[in-house]
């Protein structure tokens, strides 16, 4: 079939990207999902910074790609074996979980071993490419979802299975920012009733683990980013404080938080900034991040403090989430007004709008910007 999508065929370009267009929305032939694999209508899809890496060059991917992995959408087609029937809603996860590898059976299939080599290499988990261009190219897949297209082919084991009531804008989200953010909060920091949480970065994932915290009973949370407004959206969503970025946010976070945060959540992307949520945590605490610095950064810390003060430095994948389990779990949280991700979308795009709305996260003005048809 004939798909409008956004290719990305080169990187590290000059902005603006309204200007400079690294995403060109073309016409691709999509072939017909094959064993074990959905055809998916794309409700919508968010604009994510790690969207942004792959476009500005710090997180190489092989090209061309149609890029995109955070959506919801309606299944039009199965192919043999598939675990979903035509009409299913589903929520699309960027880890194609196989299910039989060794971190899969160990229930971290955010760690998926085929998962991360098909990736990796920008194919589905089965190794192939379903597009197909014009001149008999074919583009890659990003991260087994390629959502910034009218319709994508993905694994069955890319796809979650969600409550058709749900508006498709809303869905999305569940895919990376709150499955991400969330989970770094509920999973990876195991936050505690009482417990003081600070949360370096508020994007749509920083603000998710901000909601989640506030949700597993956190008695204070410290909001720090260098954007004013993303300070401002934190403290209605239930900050206590809100500081800005920079090498006093450590001192203020301790002072705010009695001597440091118990956990402390990094989700900026950024080494320095990763240093001063662990320098922010309280002796005994846990920094978790959840960022992709490129992939050149190197981390300096005092290494004494981990014996010492015991304390813990742990990376968080997806939220070291389980998409099948805790998606559904995060959209019931949502239903019962727990964690209202619908303050996060902050814009709506048409695809052909795909380029601008990337000059909007990249200048930090945007939290999630979402593409609808």
């Amino acid at each position: 079939m004939k798909v409008n999508a956004a290719v990305l065929r080169r990187t590290g370009g000059p902005t603006p990207y309204a200007q400079d267009r690294p995403l060109e929305v073309t016409e691709l032939e999509l072939d017909p999902p094959g064993r074990g694999e959905l055809l998916v209508r794309i409700g919508a899809a968010g604009l994510c910074h790690s969207d942004l890496s792959v476009i500005n060059g710090s997180r190489p991917r092989p090209l061309p790609m149609v890029l995109g992995h955070e959506a919801a959408g309606e299944v039009v087609e199965v192919g043999p074996d598939a675990e979903f029937a035509v009409g299913d809603h589903v929520v699309l996860a960027f880890v194609p979980a196989c299910g039989a590898c060794r971190m899969c059976l160990a229930g971290r299939p955010a760690l998926c071993e085929p998962g991360a080599v098909a990736n990796r290499n920008g194919t589905l988990l089965t190794g192939q490419r379903r597009w197909l261009a014009a001149d008999g190219e074919r583009p890659h897949h990003h991260l087994g979802v390629s959502a910034f297209a009218e319709y994508a082919v993905v694994s069955g084991k890319s796809a979650v299975r969600v409550d058709p009531t749900l508006p498709h804008e809303i869905a999305a989200l569940f895919g990376c920012a709150v499955l991400t953010g969330a989970g770094a909060a509920f999973h990876s920091a195991e936050v505690k009733p009482g417990e003081r949480v600070a949360v370096f970065g508020l994007g749509g994932v920083g603000l998710a683990a901000l909601l989640a915290a506030r949700a597993a009973g956190a008695s204070s949370i410290v909001a720090v980013d260098l954007v004013p407004g993303k300070r401002d959206l934190a403290l209605r969503l239930g900050a206590a404080h809100a500081v800005a970025g920079g090498e006093d946010a450590v001192e203020q976070v301790r002072e705010l938080t009695g001597g440091g945060a118990d956990k402390v959540i990094d989700t900026t992307g950024s080494e320095h900034v990763l240093a001063q949520a662990y320098r922010a945590t309280r002796i005994g605490g846990t920094t978790v991040t959840v960022g992709l610095p490129h992939p050149d950064r190197q981390l300096v810390l005092p290494a004494l403090s981990l014996v010492a003060e015991e304390r813990t430095l742990r990376g968080s994948y997806l939220g070291s989430s389980v998409p099948r389990r805790d998606i559904p779990r995060f959209i019931e949280l949502y239903q019962a007004g727990l964690l209202p991700v619908q303050e996060l979308v902050s814009g709506r795009l048409r695809l052909d709008e795909v380029n601008a709305g990337f000059d909007q996260l990249a200048g930090g003005e945007a939290v999630r910007q979402v593409i609808v048809p």
